[in-house]
């Protein structure tokens, strides 16, 4: 499904879009929700998948229902994949927002920053606008850093 390169897609989703209507930031987080999915939804289906058999010999013994064995077994086993694979997905939906920007003109940004830089050969413009995704990145990531813990401490995981 992502052997095309979004920057290569981008720009079709964005006049399909504009030509049923859909303007502004719209375009941009289904490109951004686009990279990110399936990063999420792999690492969630291993998640769920990684219970050994002995745990599941377990609740089979105790007669647990299919809803009992994912929400006491399988849904905690997933947390720390989930977790991940979301670290993975914040990285792929800024760069889905960034290159969301590109074909439509847009005048602000970081997307439009890095386009105008490089049409006037700007490269402090350019770089400033690398070390501001950086940075919002790793903002993100350590924001979801944060919940991870509180989740995993709620749920007795750490």
């Amino acid at each position: 499904s992502q052997t095309i390169p979004i920057i290569a897609r981008a720009p079709m989703i964005i006049v399909v879009l504009y030509s049923v209507g859909v303007q502004g930031i719209i375009p941009k987080a289904v490109i951004s929700a686009y990279l990110s999915f399936f990063p999420v939804v792999v690492g969630m289906v291993k998640g769920l998948r990684s219970p050994d058999a002995m745990q599941l010999d377990l609740l089979r013994t105790y007669n647990a229902s299919q809803g009992e064995t994912f929400w006491k077994l399988r849904l905690p086993a997933s947390m720390p994949y989930l977790f991940a694979s979301l670290k993975i997905g914040i990285a792929a939906s800024l760069v889905g927002a960034i290159v969301g920007e590109l074909p439509t003109g847009a005048v602000s940004g970081l997307g439009a920053r890095l386009l105008a830089g490089s049409y006037y050969g700007q490269t402090v413009q350019i770089w400033s606008a690398l070390f501001g995704a950086a940075i919002l990145a790793a903002c993100l990531v350590g924001l979801l850093g944060v919940i991870e813990r509180l989740v995993l401490k709620r749920m007795g995981m750490a």
